[in-house]
């Protein structure tokens, strides 16, 4: 199979060794079996006669490690590959929706894409967390000042998160009679102009929010916690002490099963959920990690493989496609 990942700029720069990003572990575990990966960046994709194209580099295994082809630059069109991993990291801003654009002048019956362009660029990370909102805490989306502050006096604690960023960026916290208020108000909404998501205080946060991994329809039994950076009351630094080994409830693989049987029938077939006491924070849709070189050392697997796995079986399916054993 021929294979395209469209991954963010600065991965493609430290793109070598790089053990701590999802796209490492499944690349590698689909060069293992013998399948063609190239790797590009946004600013790489194209149309030409309403054809999507790309300018990418060729991924190869050395000494158990990936790296590229700094010289392998070559345009393709976007349809000679079976299957595309579209992961570019947030912010979802001009430059990303544009890119999911050019997935709309590819023939989806011979290109599978993963997740799906079109069900990317229609679902926020926060605002669409509202489909499944009786199992978050909560929560409103406004910029209005007056809302947000009867919202602080209600909950008396209460986070503020802009919609579009990624790994904690931009997010706040607030609390009743903090001084500061009307200034963390204003600032989190440009004076009224910008939605963002307002959510009640999870006292619980301070041990962490764990990461809940959906593929396809099912909830994966592997989780882990990723717990307070440093001051922040919020993870936002990738370092092993910030990790620990999770267990999920049978309350929550069955009540979370519905988030992936609604996210896999829209097109996301995989996702992450944060969740805190129970009670879903966000849902990572446009890059989603699923932390495996953490969850192989913890659970003693090989999380690469079994995500590998299941992306080849739904392409074949998909395309039908003939099974070859590698």
């Amino acid at each position: 199979m021929k294979i395209l990942f469209v991954i963010d700029r600065i991965e493609l720069k430290y793109f070598e060794f790089n053990d701590l990003v999802t796209n490492f572990w499944i690349i590698k575990s689909f060069l293992e079996r013998g399948h063609e990966v190239c790797i590009s960046t946004i600013d790489m994709l194209k149309v030409k006669v309403s054809k999507a194209y790309v300018s990418c580099y060729n991924s190869y295994l050395k000494d158990n490690n990936i790296f590229y082809d700094k010289q392998s630059l070559t345009e393709f069109c976007v349809e000679d590959f079976q299957l595309v991993m579209f992961r570019p990291d947030p912010p979802v801003d001009l430059d990303y929706i544009n890119a999911t654009y050019v997935f709309d002048f590819v023939d989806r019956t011979k290109t599978f894409i993963m997740n799906d362009t079109t069900a990317i660029r229609n679902f926020n990370e926060k605002f669409h967390a509202e489909l499944f909102n009786e199992l978050m805490p909560n929560n409103i989306i406004t910029s209005s000042k007056s809302d947000i502050i009867n919202f602080l006096n209600a909950n008396e604690e209460i986070i503020l998160k802009p919609l579009n960023q990624c790994f904690g960026g931009g997010v706040m916290y607030l609390k009743k009679g903090d001084k500061n208020t009307a200034v963390i108000i204003n600032s989190m909404t440009n004076d009224g102009k910008q939605l963002i998501m307002v959510q009640k205080y999870i006292p619980q946060v301070v041990y962490g929010d764990k990461r809940v991994l959906i593929l396809g329809k099912e909830i994966l039994p592997y989780c882990v916690q990723k717990t307070p950076s440093n001051d922040d009351f919020k993870f936002c630094e990738h370092s092993d002490e910030n990790i620990k080994k999770a267990v999920l409830t049978d309350d929550e693989c069955d009540k979370f099963k519905t988030v992936a049987k609604k996210l896999n029938s829209m097109g996301i077939y995989m996702a992450g959920l944060d969740v805190i006491d129970g009670k879903i924070i966000e849902i990572n849709v446009t890059s989603p990690c699923y932390f495996i070189r953490e969850i192989n050392n913890h659970f003693n697997c090989h999380l690469e493989d079994i995500i590998s796995d299941y992306i080849l079986s739904t392409v074949e399916s998909k395309l039908l496609i003939p099974r070859v054993n590698i």
